[in-house]
């Protein structure tokens, strides 16, 4: 991971991706999301959720 890479809450992914903090916490604990632990809460880095999203894609139709 580079140095300087912006970290977001689990509140802050949760509002980009329109989901609960709840699938943000299962999402980290299932290993599908990159995330670092920092006391007792986790920090997500942008970069991660990108490359979730970007993976999570499909084609319609």
């Amino acid at each position: 991971m580079a140095s300087g890479a912006e970290f977001l809450t689990v509140a802050e992914v949760a509002a980009q991706m329109r989901v609960s903090k709840m699938t943000v916490y299962r999402l980290v604990h299932n290993g599908e999301l990159e995330a670092v632990r920092v006391g007792r809460s986790f920090r997500v880095p942008e970069k991660a959720v990108q490359t979730f999203l970007e993976k999570s894609f499909f084609e319609a139709g």
